[in-house]
């Protein structure tokens, strides 16, 4: 489980799924419980059918577990009568048994029935649960592909992975299992109270009586116990953590002898964690035997009460069997509705957080008339573009470039002056708020989004590869990719010779964190990858910065062919990588402040200036 889940956890004290006691603890609380929930009935109406059928099946298996006992009473009072009419030597005196075997076998028949109804209802709920989750997971996955890219810059990947995994699996088994046990409950406790009224409301009364006492002490050790199960998975998350960073970085532990000091943080943690658990899991521990004991002292006083009754005559002994097993009953139902009732609270701050992602605004659509365009020369212009990732703070004011085809510009500055927003403009990842943005003279909003982005070829500082082989990893941009092909790019990318020292060539399998290879290798094969894809206009965002610098240089030398004949966007911050630009743009605080190629730059003796010099000169240079 990855950090943030550890750190967020989806309940955490007890409850159906906890298996810590009788109640579910949450540690988070819907904003609002109402609106939410009929949010999610939405989803269920396309099943009504088969809920009433669900809903109908739970019914009439309940009602047959609570009739059982009162018939079962009625063959246990019949023994009794022949039993005590033998004992007193009566006429005629004998046991029913013709009557007891047809107690028993309609009693077979409902507690057959009853399962039967319970296996179909659960058979039917599961399908409908699934589906309603399978209709949510495809919207959500849906709705992430429509959203902008702030939304992902705006949250950690854990929350968004949190929301599609474990916050619909919460909403999924509180569907499959909450809706039927509570219909179950309501239906027992109604049922219970009547058979028991049906039998002595005296005796009803004294049950009903201890109900205060089970409900009260439930809740004074649960109201307890949650502060020791949010320390406890706090804790845990903290473990996991720094688990999780000591195993990950385990060379860099070992290189600063760490091990000493680490191995005495996990000691402290895991000590608190002992601490946490065992307090939380003893009071919630306390529950089901303090429920046991409060049981039994009104099983007790029925025992002593309904004997009196027997004595008197006032009611028949099987009538008092029934009675005890429907006191067993009451309270469970009762802490059940009680259980569910949290339950439900956490399960629907868990759709609200679904429903958050659902309601995201998306990225701007396509206009009806867009074009797709199959080539471009790549001329590119920004005239008078204005944006602003937040509104109280400007960044790219009254922006103007001007970019031809086959030109390699190249974009420096300090960090935060705009280098990857112009990117990011350019392939509409973000929305410009003024000025247009044309390609060839077409204004970049006149052209399909995933057509536009198809032009361009990306190589990114930080490299993404996925599980998979080499092979498929370079094959990313272009599925009908040959083999040889692959290889032709791979050679251009001089990742061609490392790739063939591994076990297994190019049919090596990365594995999903990439640490079995070294970073300069994945920088590698992301260049191929660019190779491969053979866009039109290519952009290269710090593209050698994890490379050595014999190996940067073979890739100077093979970029300079593939951008040949196309528009190249450079982002460097090693001004030795953009010498042979033929124009590069100098950006500070979202604003253009120089202009030129490399060795005009250079004789202004401005901004660029001293930026090569702090590099290479070692120059003292006045921020």
């Amino acid at each position: 489980m990855s950090r943030e889940n550890q750190r967020n956890p989806r309940g955490g004290g007890f409850g159906p799924r906890g298996g810590h006691g009788p109640l579910a603890m949450t540690l988070e609380k819907p904003k609002d419980f109402k609106g939410t929930l009929k949010r999610l009935l939405i989803y269920l109406k396309p099943f009504s059918v088969g809920i009433i059928i669900v809903l109908a099946l739970t019914v009439t298996s309940t009602v047959f577990n609570i009739l059982a006992p009162k018939i079962m009473g009625k063959a246990i009072t019949r023994i009794f009568q022949g039993v005590m009419a033998k004992m007193i030597h009566l006429p005629n005196a004998h046991i029913d048994f013709a009557y007891v075997g047809k107690i028993l076998l309609t009693l077979i028949i409902m507690y057959l029935l009853s399962a039967l109804f319970n296996y179909l209802q659960q058979y039917i709920m599961v399908g409908i649960t699934q589906k309603t989750v399978r209709r949510m997971r495809e919207e959500v996955m849906e709705k992430l592909t429509k959203v902008p890219l702030k939304f992902y810059d705006s949250r950690s990947h854990g929350d968004i992975l949190s929301r599609v995994t474990n916050d619909i699996d919460n909403i999924s088994n509180t569907l499959q299992q909450s809706l039927i046990q509570v219909v179950s409950a309501v239906i027992t406790i109604v049922g219970v109270i009547i058979m028991m009224l049906t039998i002595s409301p005296w005796l009803t009364l004294v049950t009903i009586a201890t109900l205060p006492l089970s409900i009260f002490s439930t809740a004074f050790i649960a109201k307890r116990s949650q502060k020791y199960f949010k320390q406890q998975w706090t804790t845990l998350g903290k473990l996991n953590g720094h688990v999780e960073e000591m195993y990950g970085g385990h060379i860099i532990v070992k290189s600063y002898n760490y091990e000493e000091k680490s191995i005495k943080k996990f000691k402290n943690l895991n000590e608190e964690l002992y601490q946490s658990s065992w307090k939380a899991q003893f009071m919630s521990g306390i529950i089901m035997p303090l429920m046991n004991f409060i049981g039994n002292l009104g099983y007790i006083i029925i025992s002593v009460v309904g004997g009196v009754f027997v004595t008197k005559r006032m009611i028949e002994i099987g009538d008092i069997q029934a009675f005890i097993q429907y006191s067993r009953q009451f309270t469970q139902p009762i802490v059940q509705v009680a259980s569910i009732f949290n339950l439900l609270q956490s399960t629907i701050a868990s759709a609200e957080r679904v429903f958050e992602v659902l309601d995201e605004e998306e990225e701007i659509p396509d206009k009806p008339d867009a074009l797709e365009l199959t080539h471009t020369d790549g001329n590119v212009k920004f005239e008078h573009v204005y944006f602003s990732y937040r509104k109280d703070k400007k960044l790219i004011e009254d922006l103007n470039i001007g970019v031809q085809s086959g030109q390699t510009i190249a974009i420096v500055g300090p960090t935060g002056a705009g280098k990857t927003t112009l990117v990011n403009l350019l392939m509409r990842f973000y929305e410009i708020q003024g000025g247009r943005i044309t390609i060839d003279g077409l204004d970049i909003r006149d052209i399909k989004r995933y057509n536009l982005r198809k032009l361009f070829g990306m190589v990114l500082q930080d490299t993404w590869l996925f599980n998979g082989t080499i092979r498929e990893n370079i094959a990313y941009g272009k599925d009908d990719a040959s083999f040889e092909e692959i290889v032709k790019a791979s050679k251009a990318a001089h990742a061609h010779h490392f790739i063939m020292t591994l076990p297994d060539g190019y049919d090596t399998v990365i594995n999903e964190e990439a640490t079995n290879i070294s970073q300069g290798e994945k920088q590698l094969i992301t260049i191929a990858r660019a190779f491969l894809a053979d866009p039109d206009i290519l952009i290269l965002d710090e593209a050698t910065s994890n490379v050595d610098t014999l190996t940067e240089i073979y890739i100077q030398k093979a970029m300079h062919d593939i951008m040949k004949g196309r528009t190249n966007f450079v982002i460097a911050h090693r001004l030795s990588t953009i010498k042979n630009a033929d124009t590069i743009l100098v950006m500070n605080e979202g604003q253009i402040i120089e202009k030129g190629t490399h060795d005009e730059l250079i004789r202004k003796g401005g901004f660029y200036a001293d930026l090569y010099k702090s590099q290479f000169l070692g120059a003292m240079v006045d921020a």
